[in-house]
């Protein structure tokens, strides 16, 4: 099975050029950088390694991007990669295999904490080994900043986190609204910056909600420079940090069955209490994420039917939250 490999960049030629010949070196792949209007040299580098390069028209949203991204691709299944991993040797064959179970439609690897592209500047901690939605559907990272030899063990995540997840491309399809792989109504854009926190636990969670299954596979490593953490949230602008505010309900909105809500009601009330007085004593611009969740609540419900009624059709089992690999 041939793995598409779209790249986007934003302005991130340096990264590209350490993380592109990463990929290219795995074995049966299509590797395709996209240009999302960048100012730098992603052109270049990607010409000077010989890789099909796709001009975005306009500077787009990641959501939008990586709708983009699948369409620039015809295989049967997606790696989406950032620019700021690097896969290791082997890293290809090691998901592809875990494919091999119909039942999987996407695959979680190991992310292994880095500070650049070169090997002296790796860490000893894990960066992710999947991503988790809990019993108060908050989303995050599994293992963050455990020693890189913790995780393992094969087993399943919940999900793959964005920096590097490999997809099915018939789970992709079965889980787009309205054509859109990545929900677009979670992007939120302020003096031309777009922000769309959780995209990737939202699509995870769409998956998961249709009947796919998400393997881990601890031997399919990646290095990722991590900007954003649970560590450093404060590096984050108040609004972006109200996007993500925000997110976590429209997420629950549209895919959250209304057994599995009312099953985990106690924990998702608890976790509300904290959360607004978190708002209310820390800070205040998150509550403008109430009101912003509460105007599109008419978009999910919509988006909620659509996908409910595929959910039936199936007889999907219940949603698995809280599921992390063994450490």
């Amino acid at each position: 099975m041939k793995i598409g490999i779209p790249v986007i960049s934003t302005n991130e030629a340096e990264l590209l050029r350490h993380a592109l010949p990463t990929a290219l070196d795995q074995e049966d792949v299509e590797v395709v950088v996209l240009d999302n209007a960048s100012e730098d040299s992603t052109a270049e580098v990607a010409r000077e390694l010989g890789v099909r390069c796709v001009r975005l028209e306009g500077r787009h949203s990641f959501c939008r991007a990586m709708n983009l991204a699948v369409r620039c691709v015809d295989t049967e299944a997606i790696l989406f990669m950032q620019p700021d991993c690097f896969l290791a040797p082997g890293f290809v064959a090691a998901v592809r295999r875990r494919l091999e179970d119909p039942e999987v439609g996407s695959v979680a690897p190991k992310l292994v904490r880095t500070e650049g592209p070169r090997p002296e500047q790796r860490l000893d901690a894990i960066d992710t080994a999947g991503m988790a939605v809990d019993r108060r559907r908050k989303n995050g990272l599994v293992g963050h900043g455990r020693p890189a030899l913790a995780f393992d063990s094969p087993g399943e995540a919940f999900g793959a986190d964005g920096a590097v997840a490999l997809y099915r491309r018939a789970a992709l399809e079965d889980a787009a609204v309205d054509g859109e792989v990545f929900d677009e109504d979670l992007v939120l854009v302020r003096n031309g910056v777009p922000a769309d926190w959780g995209s990737d636990a939202d699509l995870a969670w769409r998956t998961r909600l249709l009947g796919w299954r998400c393997a881990y596979e601890p031997g399919a490593v990646a290095y990722h420079v991590r900007r954003y953490s649970p560590t450093n949230r404060g590096r984050i602008a108040e609004w972006q940090r109200m996007v993500q505010f925000r997110n976590r309900y429209l997420m629950m909105a549209k895919n959250d069955p209304l057994p599995d809500l009312l099953k985990d009601l106690p924990a998702i009330l608890a976790y509300e209490v904290l959360a607004l007085g978190f708002a209310l004593l820390r800070e205040r611009h998150l509550l403008r994420g109430y009101v912003e969740a509460a105007r599109m609540l008419g978009v999910m419900r919509r988006k909620r039917k659509v996908l409910q009624d595929r959910r039936r059709e199936r007889g999907a089992a219940p949603v698995p939250y809280g599921l992390e690999p063994r450490p």
